[in-house]
Parts: structure tokens; C-alpha cells; sequence
């Protein structure tokens, strides 16, 4: 009789643990493609191109990150949430520090700190910006007002409002040592 039941106990330990295996692999790409969204790089590779976005006749937002940014990340989820409810309305580039191509667009904007985000209207006039972690309710009431033309460029007052962010170094970004503006999240100018 103990003959009879090992063979049954093996065969149910390799489906036991066959299954166990599945389920394991099937919470491993489950939770990666819900979080596969929210990451930094699959908003980068979502994201529309500048130039495009403010040719697009929809307002933007344009906002410099980094892969390394602690405060990008922290604020990735919520903008992942944000791009897929404005989708069709909002335009949403983003441009890394990393790369030396943005280093026009963060010399004009005066970029010492990410995440830092630009919003710009229908026609892409800059109408303010906000720098550093922000509330996503914060984000939303302000895509809300420019959607509206409530936001004009002659007049623009979004909120200055400045959350944590991840400093750009000389030995994180593209600003180079020898740029006055290196040391100026330190000092904070106004």
C-alpha cells in the first residue's frame, strides 16, 4: 500500500509545483506590464516628439527627466494616469538631461532641477512652469485651465510651485561644471 500512494504523492508534487511555477511567472509579467506603463522609459518611448507637439495645435506639456531621477519616478504612476486620460487633448513630450540634444531647451528654460515641467497652449507659447514633484491634482487643474484658454501667455499664472526634486549635478546631467548655473540649485535665484 505505501507503493501505491508515493507514485500518486510524486504526481501530485510535480503538478503542485508545475503550477506554482506558472502562477510565478504569470504575477512576474502581470505586475511588469502593469508597471511597464508607468516607467519612465515606456512614457519616453510614448511620448511625442517635440517639435511635433507643439506643431500639434494641442496644448503641452514638456518635461525633462532623467532615468536617474528619484522624483521622476516617484511622480511616473500618476503621470502615466494623467497621459492616458488627456490622450487626444494634451500633446506630452519629454526630453531626458541626459541626452546632449536638450542642451538648448534646458539652457532656455534654466533647468537645475527635475523633474521640471513647461506648459505650453495650442498655438506653443510657453504659459509656465512648475518644478519638482507635484500633486497629481495639481497637474490635472492646470491641463484643465489651459484646455480651457483660461491660461493666456501674456498673462500666464500657473502656480509657481516647486516640489522635491532630483538636482542636476555636473556628475548627473549635461550641464557642465563651468556653466554659471551649476551651482544654482544651491543658491536659489529669483
Amino acid at each position: 500500500m505505501v507503493q501505491e500512494t508515493a507514485p500518486s504523492n510524486k504526481l501530485q508534487n510535480i503538478i503542485v509545483a508545475i503550477v506554482a511555477v506558472l502562477l510565478a511567472v504569470a504575477l512576474f509579467f502581470g505586475q511588469r506590464l502593469q508597471q511597464g506603463n508607468n516607467s519612465l522609459s515606456a512614457q519616453a518611448e510614448a511620448a511625442t516628439p517635440i517639435e511635433a507637439a507643439l506643431a500639434s495645435g494641442r496644448p503641452t506639456l514638456m518635461e525633462f527627466y532623467a532615468d536617474w531621477c528619484g522624483s521622476c519616478k516617484a511622480m511616473a504612476p500618476n503621470l502615466a494616469k494623467i497621459k492616458q486620460d488627456y490622450s487626444g487633448k494634451v500633446e506630452f513630450a519629454m526630453l531626458n538631461v541626459d541626452n546632449t540634444k536638450w542642451l538648448p531647451e534646458i539652457e532656455k528654460y534654466r533647468v537645475d532641477g527635475i523633474p521640471h515641467f513647461v506648459f505650453f497652449n495650442r498655438q506653443g507659447q510657453t504659459l509656465g512652469e512648475v518644478i519638482g514633484e507635484q500633486p497629481e491634482s495639481v497637474m490635472r487643474s492646470t491641463l484643465d485651465e489651459i484646455l480651457a484658454d483660461r491660461i493666456k501667455p501674456d498673462n500666464a499664472q500657473i502656480e509657481q510651485r516647486e516640489g522635491q526634486t532630483s538636482p542636476m549635478t555636473p556628475e548627473s546631467a549635461v550641464v557642465k561644471p563651468t556653466d554659471p548655473r551649476s551651482h544654482s540649485s544651491q543658491t536659489k535665484q529669483g
